[in-house]
């Protein structure tokens, strides 16, 4: 099995991320309620993050092959933490797209992407996914 991404720990609760192949960069803070910064993304923000991206890259690829243009359609993503033992409890995501041309049928392919894609499939089932699609 090859790397593909790196972490280090820059101290002060951050890390920074590396993607090998694209040399790009995520860091990371713990949230100002659990003594971090809150500068950056929290590691748990990065799951509720990449659940609505895979959500999207999905319907993507659905839409590039039913010729359907998904350019604008936008996330709004809520991650909602329980204590005792602190964890992720929710992920709240409404997708909006108010000029989306598609067809009934179509609109339910995408809908069936989003909710099988594989972030949304390996997700502990103790973690509530509640999606809106507004289009």
């Amino acid at each position: 099995m090859a790397t593909t991404m790196t972490g280090r720990y820059e101290g002060h609760l951050r890390t920074e991320l590396a993607h090998l192949r694209s040399q790009s960069r995520i860091l990371t803070d713990a949230p100002p309620d659990n003594q971090g910064r809150g500068e950056a993304f929290s590691p748990t923000d990065l799951v509720a993050a990449a659940l609505s991206s895979c959500m999207m890259t999905l319907m993507g690829i659905l839409a590039q092959r039913e010729g359907i243009d998904l350019t604008g359609m936008t996330s709004e993503i809520e991650k909602v933490m329980s204590s005792n033992p602190r964890k992720i409890s929710e992920i709240r995501i409404t997708f909006t797209h108010p000029k989306l041309e598609a067809t009934e049928i179509q609109k339910q392919k995408l809908i069936h992407a989003a909710r099988t894609c594989p972030v949304a499939l390996s997700l502990a089932e103790g973690i509530r996914q509640e999606v809106q699609f507004n289009f």
